[in-house]
Order: C-alpha cells, then structure tokens, then sequence
C-alpha cells in the first residue's frame, strides 16, 4: 500500500468514527431534551450548556465520545503521514457513513437521492486525490503563519457564536453553532498534525513547551462542545452539512497558508480543486435534503421504526 493510499484509508476510517459518535451522541441530546432545538429556542444557552452537563452522564453518549477519541487517534495518524489539505477533505464522508447508519435505524433503503449525493462527495474526494498537486501531501509549518490563522479563526469562532445568542430560530442557532464548531475542528486538525511531529521528532519534553499542544486541547474541547450544542439546537442535517463544509474548507485554506507548500498553479489542477470543491457541495446539501437523514431526525428510540410513507423530515412540518 502506498503511502497515499494509506493516508486515505485512515481518514475514512476517522470520518466513519466520528459519524458514528455524532449518531450516538445527537440521539442522546434528543432524547434527553426531548425535541431537537428545545435547549436553545426555549431556555436559551443556559439550558443547552445544562444540557450538555446532563449528557456527560448519559452512557450512549460517553460511548459516542469514546468513539470519537478513537477516531481523533486515527485522524492523528493520518495527518503524520499526509498534510491538512489532503485528509480533512476526508472528513466530509461523515456525511456518507451517517446514511448508513441512519437507514439501518429508521429500517428502510436508502433513497436515489442518498446514492447520488453519496457519489457525489466519494468523486469529490477521489478528483482532489488524484489530480496531481491538488493536495500537496508534504509541508512544513511555518510558526507566524499558524499563529496568524489561529488568531484569525478564534475570531471567526467568537463572532458565529455571538451571533447565535440573539435568539436566532433553532435551526438558525445550529448551523451558526455547527459552523464554529467547524473551524474549530480544522484548527484542531492544524494542532493535532504539529503535535504529532513534536512528540515524535523532539520528544515528550519539547512538546510540553510547545503552545501548539494546549491550542489542540482548546480547539478540541470547544469544537466538541459547540458541535454538541448545535446538535441538541437544531436538526442534525443542517449541523453536520455545516461542519462537514466548513471543516475542510477552512484546513484545506490553513494548510495551505500555514505550511510551505507549493500552491497548486497549474490549470489542471485548479480545474481538480474546482470541480472537486463543487461535487463537494452539491453532494453535501443533497444529502440534508434526504428523506434518511429527516427520518433519523424524528427516531431517538433504538427501537422505533418511521413511517416509510412519510418522507418530510419533522423539523420542516410547522
């Protein structure tokens, strides 16, 4: 096995352990506030963050963060041996193992849609793997710049949440949320590939007096609580389409300002990175308007079984 090839089996298998603990952990948010969105639309951001001391005590969601340790470990390694800018944009097939996950819940096939939009985002990734110098693999960091970029996503992420705390609509407050919890998580990426470095190339020591260290802690703990707040605000499909966007799109800009690697010039790969950007987006936005991913908004039950004549996801039926 190559050492691409390898460095893509590693962030799909990353991408599948954090769909899975979003899956484990959303269902415990619903369940305990009763309805997607309850938190925040009607006890505003006090209540979420009560929410959120709640779950801590919920076994399917400590499984959930279980899950998505491991998948934080998987996500390191691939990031030793490939750049931000080539397995983040990995991260977006979260989307694709939630169809999964969602249809054997909700015990029906998934849709056309769901195979199309799919397709669309396995070809997205496939066109910026193989088109030659789309996602530089190698880079090193260069210190001012990555400091430079966290200033500048601290920024982003204090702004989106400000602005979710002026009693948007429970959707509205998801996607703003999702979407800090998205940059949050591309920085972590950042952090986590410079960390790993340090522990391995200057030892445990130098890595104690390293800020990148306690930057990954931050980034970590924020994104994971922002993402499970804007699960318990809002419809699942509108906070994981958010992260799933912002999150690559975001490290593969970080990557490539942060880190000297030659920047893609040639025509047939700006044409790579176009074309794989749009199949990106359309296949993500195909997939919030998915029949499954509605239907695994309405079962919190482990049990329940949906109405397969009833197609509307729950959160549009007001």
């Amino acid at each position: 096995m190559s050492r691409a090839e390898l460095v893509f089996a590693l962030g799909a298998l990353a991408a599948f352990g954090f769909a899975w603990s979003a899956f484990l952990q959303q269902r415990a948010s619903t369940q305990l506030a009763g309805h997607p969105g309850t938190a925040l639309s009607r006890k505003g951001l006090a209540g979420a963050l009560r929410l959120l001391a709640r779950l801590v005590h919920s076994s399917a969601w400590f499984v959930g963060w279980v899950v998505n340790l491991l998948a934080f470990l998987v996500q390191a390694a691939a990031l030793h041996l490939g750049s931000v800018a080539a397995v983040q944009p990995l991260m977006t097939t979260q989307v694709l193992f939630t169809i999964a996950l969602s249809s054997r819940t909700a015990r029906r096939w998934p849709t056309v849609l769901d195979w199309l939009a799919g397709g669309a985002i396995c070809g997205g990734i496939a066109l910026l793997m193989v088109v030659d110098g789309a996602a530089p693999i190698h880079g090193d960091a260069d210190r001012w710049r990555v400091l430079l970029v966290t200033v500048a996503a601290a920024g982003a992420v204090a702004a989106l949440v400000a602005a979710s705390r002026f009693r948007p609509s429970p959707a509205l407050a998801a996607l703003l949320l999702a979407c800090a919890a998205g940059v949050c998580f591309a920085m972590t990426a950042m952090f986590m590939k410079l960390t790993t470095d340090d522990l391995i190339e200057r030892g445990i020591a130098a890595t104690a007096r390293d800020w990148v260290g306690y930057a990954l802690a931050g980034s970590t703990g924020v994104g994971l609580a922002l993402g499970q707040l804007s699960h318990a605000a809002g419809p699942l499909p509108w906070s994981m389409s958010a992260m799933n966007i912002i999150n690559p799109v975001v490290s593969y800009i970080a990557g490539m300002v942060a880190f000297n690697t030659d920047l893609p010039t040639s025509p047939g790969a700006l044409a790579g990175i176009a074309g794989a950007a749009a199949l990106l987006v359309l296949g993500v936005i195909g997939l919030t308007h998915s029949p499954s991913i509605g239907i695994w908004t309405r079962v919190t039950d482990p049990n329940a079984t949906a109405d397969p004549s009833d197609p509307t996801p729950e959160v549009n039926r007001a």
